[in-house]
């Protein structure tokens, strides 16, 4: 199974989100990517981004290219979680053979609301925004587990 998460840069939330959920699964046959609805070619994650996945997770994303969302990623893909409703539309709208597996990441799990984006804002709203999908991603993976009868 693969996840695609889904944000506009892939320098901050769907690049942290692919991280925490990588760095928690423990299922083998269940793997994350990430990609950006508006990812710019060379960008690389953002530095609080990385700080934070380094300090909490022990990888090093400071070099990670970001990737444009492309038809091939959204085919590859079991599972798609974007970040905000606003994505999700334009996704669906775009895209419309891909609507039955794209939902907004707290859709998902059963909570209302976007995934607030950090960028460009100071350490402790990178650090909320971490802190929000890493707690997402926990609710996500019990949610595969349990409908995979894990």
């Amino acid at each position: 199974m693969k996840v695609l998460f889904v944000c506009t840069g892939n320098t901050c939330r769907s690049a942290m989100a692919e991280s925490i959920f990588n760095s928690k699964n423990s299922m083998k046959d269940v793997k994350a990517v990430s990609a950006g609805l508006s990812a710019i070619s060379g960008s690389k994650a953002s530095l609080h981004a990385a700080k934070l996945v380094l300090d909490n997770l022990n990888e090093d994303i400071r070099s990670r290219n970001a990737v444009q969302l492309t038809k091939d990623l959204l085919n590859e893909a079991d599972l798609i979680l974007t970040m905000t409703d606003y994505m999700k539309d334009i996704l669906k709208l775009n895209y419309l053979e891909y609507s039955d597996k794209t939902f907004t990441l707290n859709e998902y799990v059963g909570v209302k609301g976007d995934i607030v984006d950090p960028f460009g804002g100071s350490f402790e709203i990178y650090k909320k925004t971490y802190n929000d999908l890493e707690n997402k991603i926990d609710l996500l993976l019990e949610k595969i587990k349990r409908d995979r009868g894990l």
